[in-house]
C-alpha cells in the first residue's frame, strides 16, 4: 500500500480529559504500528459504538518504574498520521505515575477505561498486561469488561516464522542496518524527522554539503553508517517557511561521527541532497533511509574520503531511482548542490 496514500491528513492528541466520548478503545503502545498493531486497532475501527481511539501511556511505563530510556519507533506526532488512514479518530495518551501504576486491575479500568474515557468497546492483544505489578492480563480485562457491560476483543498475536512480529524485533533490526526487514517487517516505510540546523561547513570544505540535523532524542535511529535515502521537505507549525514540498528527494545520509574529518566530534545525522539545490536553512526535513550503504570507518586522508563519498552517492542515487525518486528538473541540470548549511 504505497503507505496508504502518503498519510494524507492527521488527528488529534488528546489528554484523557479532552477525549471525545464514549469511546472505543485500542489499548497498548503500538509502538511501530507494525501488522500485528494493526490487526488490534482494526478491531474497534469499524462499525460500534464508541469513537475509534487509540490509548496509550506516555512515558514508557519502564521509563517510570526502572528508569530505563525507551527510544520509540513513532514519536506521537508520527504516530498521529500513521493511525489516521487505519479509521482512528483520536489518540489518548494517558499520563504514567507511580499512582496509576499501583492501580489494581479493576481500579484501572474503573478510573481509566470506564471513568476518564466512558469505554464501550475496548480491544488488546492476547499478551497485553496491566495493573499494579502488571497482575491483569487480556482474560482478566474481557472478564471484567464484561462486568461492565464493555465488549473486550483480544487478538491473537502475529507470528512470522518461529517468532513474533514485535517492536523489539524491529528494533534489532534497526539495530543492525537491516533496513529491508525493518521495512518487511512493518509493512511500511520507517522515517524520521530533524530540523537543519547549522554545521561546521566540513561538508562543504569537502565538496559535498550536507543539512545537518537535530532529532529528536526520544527517536530511535538506525545502526550508525552511510545510507542511501529519501528526503521530503516539511513545512514548519506556520506552513509559509518556504520549506513544503510533497516531491521526495534522493540523498546519501550519514549517522554517526566523523572519524577522517573530526575524530571527537560528536555523533550526528548529515543528509546530502543529490542534485539539487534547494535552501534548506530551518526546514524541517523527513527522511527515509532505504539501504545501508557501508559502515563508518577512517580513511588515509581527505582526498581518499571525497572519493569514497563519490562512490556513496552514485550507489545512493541507483538505489533512489528504484524506488522512484525521479532525476533533477533541466533547470537544475545536476550542477553542484549550494543549498545546504555544512
Amino acid at each position: 500500500m504505497p503507505w496508504l496514500r502518503e498519510l494524507s491528513r492527521s488527528i488529534p492528541l488528546q489528554a484523557p480529559r479532552d477525549a471525545e466520548r464514549p469511546t472505543a478503545i485500542a489499548l497498548g503502545s503500538f509502538d511501530g504500528l507494525h501488522p500485528g498493531h494493526r490487526r488490534v486497532i482494526a478491531a474497534i475501527s469499524g462499525p460500534g459504538p464508541g469513537v475509534p481511539t487509540v490509548v496509550s501511556f506516555w512515558p514508557h511505563p519502564r521509563e517510570v518504574l526502572y528508569g530505563e530510556t525507551r527510544l520509540r519507533l513513532d514519536l506521537p506526532s508520527e504516530k498521529l498520521e500513521l493511525l489516521a488512514p487505519l479509521g482512528i479518530h483520536q489518540l489518548v495518551l494517558v499520563p504514567f505515575d507511580r499512582p496509576l501504576a499501583a492501580l489494581e486491575p479493576e481500579a484501572f479500568v474503573d478510573q481509566v477505561l470506564v471513568g476518564q474515557l466512558a469505554a464501550r468497546r475496548i480491544a488488546v492483544g492476547e499478551n497485553f498486561r496491566f495493573g499494579a505489578a502488571r497482575r491483569g492480563d487480556a482474560h482478566d480485562l474481557a472478564r471484567i469488561g464484561a462486568e461492565r457491560g464493555i465488549a473486550v476483543t483480544v487478538v491473537p498475536l502475529l507470528w512470522d516464522g518461529a517468532e513474533r512480529v514485535s517492536s523489539s524485533r524491529v528494533r534489532r533490526a534497526l539495530a543492525a542496518g537491516e533496513i529491508a526487514e525493518v521495512r518487511r517487517l512493518l509493512q511500511r516505510p520507517y522515517r524520521f524527522s530533524g530540523r537543519v540546523v547549522s554545521g561546521r561547513g566540513l561538508g562543504r570544505q569537502l565538496g559535498w554539503p550536507t543539512a545537518n540535523l537535530e532529532v529528536d532524542g526520544r527517536k530511535c535511529l538506525p545502526l550508525e553508517g552511510v545510507y542511501a535515502a529519501r528526503v521530503q521537505l516539511q513545512s514548519g507549525p506556520a506552513g509559509d517557511d518556504g520549506c513544503g514540498d510533497d516531491a521526495w528527494l534522493a540523498a546519501v545520509m550519514n549517522l554517526g561521527p566523523q572519524p577522517t574529518v573530526d575524530p571527537a566530534a560528536p555523533s550526528a545525522v548529515e543528509v546530502h541532497l543529490l542534485d539539487r539545490q534547494i535552501e534548506l536553512g530551518g526546514c524541517e526535513l523527513r527522511v527515509e533511509p532505504l539501504a545501508l550503504l557501508r559502515r563508518q570507518r577512517r580513511f588515509a586522508g581527505l582526498e581518499a574520503l571525497t572519493a569514497q563519498i563519490g562512490v556513496d552517492a552514485e550507489q545512493a542515487r541507483a538505489l533512489a531511482a528504484g524506488v522512484g525518486v525521479g532525476q533533477p528538473p533541466a533547470d537544475e541540470g545536476g550542477n553542484p548542490p549550494q543549498q545546504q548549511n555544512s
